[in-house]
């Protein structure tokens, strides 16, 4: 277990199930990491000051870079040597490609949404 000096130096250690405070976190950095849920996104001040075009064009830019995140993800899993031979692989795979068509879906709703 490393003492307290050490923990610092990998910063903060958040207990599983509270919610991350967003004071390290901004709204460009979120669309980076693929953020594009607007209840996430909503929980930064600056996306209510932005037109609705604005915040579209983030959350396609979102979705965007989570797509990119998923398949890469998916490409990682998908090319472990001996991948036939590793069995406990394939439902990490198929969460995978189950998280790539619910974005599919989120993005089509979003722009159901968006266009009106």
């Amino acid at each position: 277990m490393p003492n307290s000096d050490e923990s610092m130096e990998f910063g903060e250690q958040i207990p599983a199930g509270q919610p991350v405070s967003n004071a390290h976190l901004t709204l460009q950095k979120a669309i980076d990491l693929g953020e594009y849920k607007v209840e996430v996104l909503g929980m930064f001040e600056e996306w209510h000051r932005l037109s609705r075009h604005a915040q579209f064009e983030l959350i396609k830019k979102a979705i965007d870079n989570r797509r990119k995140q998923l398949w890469q993800h998916w490409a990682e899993l998908n090319n472990q040597l001996n991948f036939s031979k590793k069995p406990y692989l394939q439902p990490a795979l198929d969460n995978v490609h189950a998280q790539i068509k619910q974005l599919e879906s989120d993005n089509e709703q979003l722009y159901i949404e968006y266009s009106t």
